[in-house]
């Protein structure tokens, strides 16, 4: 399944991620998953929620840069070898894998994990194809 997610620029200064959190923390705003890149000077803080626009809006309000963008849900086996399974999948394909990062959340057996992807659409069929199951928001 499609869904989005939220990216944020942080500056990499004490307390940066705390006052985010603390913003979603106070409006109930229950992270799903979340990633964090980081340069010299700052990173970029990726995460589901369930209502992303109203945290993007929250955010925004407090002084930081904040959009939504659009990734997928992977189940897969947590095994060696499972990742790649995906992968080899969305290669052939000719799909590109922007990043992943996975879930706070597993099942039992299995990974969760939230790719990027060059093109959600044909993820999904070529996906859906090999029976890979991919996860809605309400199951991360």
């Amino acid at each position: 399944m499609i869904f989005k997610q939220v990216s944020v620029f942080v500056e990499n200064t004490v307390g940066r991620l705390a006052a985010i959190t603390k913003i979603l923390a106070d409006n109930n705003i229950d992270l799903k998953a979340s990633t964090i890149a980081e340069t010299v000077d700052f990173g970029i803080l990726r995460f589901i929620v369930e209502d992303p626009e109203a945290a993007v809006r929250l955010l925004i309000g407090n002084g930081f840069t904040a959009s939504t963008s659009q990734v997928i849900g992977v189940s897969l086996e947590d095994k060696p070898g499972g990742l790649y399974d995906v992968l080899a999948v969305l290669a052939d394909a000719e799909i590109a894998v922007n990043y992943i990062y996975s879930t706070i959340k597993s099942d039992e057996g299995k990974a969760l994990i939230v790719m990027k992807v060059s093109d959600e659409e044909k993820a999904i069929d070529v996906l859906n194809k090999k029976s890979i199951k991919l996860m809605s928001l309400e199951e991360l």
